[in-house]
């Protein structure tokens, strides 16, 4: 048992294989050291069986000079605190002082592994380039602890420690979630379980996931896109890798992957609106095929006879879900934008601007939009207008288009194809008689002089 015991903690040590072998690995055990710990379990207590296995191991780690060992402990320091410490620190040669510690620990205080888990991150030296792992061995999470899933967060959300494993030994009963969103959990109840849990966990230390993600179109068929993709993990909801979808690698095969396997995903593909896939596990034993249906089409809003892009607005057309404010996408006017099959309303920046509803994208067509082409109209003032705006006439209704810029003398200002009215008033006005308006046209592509 104690054997076995010892091959969970040399998992560990196993996760270096994921960087290069010559880097430097620090591991911070984080130890309870609660009153439960005097339980029995098995040949001995909770303890008991802990130190042997920490001494044993502490042994087999002083030949390593590429692994360094730390050690933290809560529950020991009286019967009434619930406090942690920083028992040995990271350091050269300590194997010593970490196994004098060990022996001497005597467990009598409360659980509090939420306090720990946040002093830990202060453990790892800031310097130097290494793979940061913290191992807890704990029997149980009480009630102090319910806000650990937020501090695990936090600590994936810090970059400082690579991976978390919780190593949860006795009675299953004594474990809530809290400690399965701490980190890798791996609870071992029954003693006849207990050697094929570990090797199991051994096992997957030093793999990772081969995955191969296909995405295919409304044909079952499989294309290239550059979408990019984000495997998020489910448990903390920090994103462990960005990509760019690659659809054919070596020998016009689909690529491939690497993740690792000890951590459930969300994944999610950056579409427009973006695909997600919640839960995904994966398996090293085979490869893990995830497949896609992302049923595209393309918009294009162009301006009506004319492919090249005229002179506009700096904005973008920004295209929203049918009858929803939520944004999907915003595109240039002259672009080719993919969206997934449906139905869309656009808002172009126009002057005055134009909505355009329940545009239908269909998978593998192109949807072409035209809207006419603007013109210009070239605006002189006397110097003594202080205040104007232009209104459209269409169909007789009178619709707000702007107001004028008052410290400007001449203004170009371009606008939609139609009729419109501009209002001027002087700065001495003081009667709405004052007020001089004058009527004009817009034509696409042609300047419309108007003068007071």
């Amino acid at each position: 048992m104690r054997k076995a015991f010892a091959i969970v903690l040399m998992l560990i040590w196993a996760t270096i294989s994921w960087g290069q072998s010559t880097e430097k690995t620090r591991l911070l055990i984080i130890l309870d050291c609660s009153n439960s710990m005097w339980q029995p379990w098995q040949s001995n207590s909770k303890i008991k069986v802990t130190q042997q296995v920490l001494l044993s191991f502490l042994d087999s780690v002083a030949v390593n000079h590429d692994v360094d060992v730390a050690l933290r402990v809560f529950g020991h320091l009286n019967k009434d605190a619930f406090g942690t410490k920083l028992e040995v620190p990271f350091g050269t040669d300590n194997i010593y002082s970490l196994q004098s510690k060990i022996k001497t620990l005597v467990p009598q205080g409360g659980c509090t592994a939420s306090t720990a888990v946040t002093e830990a991150l202060g453990d790892f030296p800031a310097s130097g380039s290494a793979r940061n792992i913290m191992l807890i061995i704990t029997d149980g999470m009480d009630d102090r602890d319910a806000e650990i899933c937020d501090v695990a967060r936090q600590v994936q959300l810090s970059g400082v420690v690579v991976s978390t494993f919780v190593l949860g030994i006795g009675n299953a009963t004594q474990f809530t979630h809290s400690a399965e969103c701490s980190g890798a959990f791996f609870p071992v109840e029954r003693e006849e379980d207990f050697y094929a849990t570990l090797t199991g966990i051994f096992n997957l230390s030093d793999k990772k996931a081969p995955v191969v993600l296909r995405l295919l179109n409304n044909r079952g068929q499989t294309y290239d896109t550059e979408h990019a993709i984000a495997f998020v993990d489910a448990r903390t909801d920090v994103a462990k890798m960005h990509t760019m979808y690659a659809c054919k690698g070596i020998e016009d095969q689909p690529d491939t992957l690497f993740l690792d396997p000890l951590i459930t995903y969300n994944l999610t593909l950056f579409t427009r609106p973006p695909i997600r896939r919640e839960a995904v596990s994966l398996s090293v034993d085979s490869v893990n095929h995830i497949d896609i249906a992302v049923n595209e089409g393309l918009l294009t809003v162009s301006h009506k006879g004319q492919r090249p892009r005229w002179q506009t607005s700096d904005a973008d057309v920004i295209v929203r879900y049918a009858g929803s404010s939520d944004i999907v996408g915003r595109q240039q006017i002259g672009q080719n934008v993919s969206y997934l099959a449906g139905r869309y309303d656009l808002d172009i920046p126009t002057i005055p601007p134009k909505t355009i509803k329940n545009v239908e994208i269909r998978a593998g067509a192109s949807t072409e939009i035209d809207i006419p082409l603007p013109g210009t109209l070239q605006l002189s003032k006397t110097k003594n207008v202080s205040s104007g705006v232009i209104f459209r006439i269409e169909s007789g209704r009178t619709e707000y288009v702007c107001d004028l810029n008052p410290s400007v003398v001449n203004e170009r200002i371009t606008l939609q194809p139609g009729r419109y009215k501009v209002l001027l008033k002087p700065q001495k006005a003081t009667s709405y008689g004052s007020v001089v308006s004058q009527q004009f046209v817009i034509e696409p592509q042609q300047t419309t002089k108007v003068s007071f």
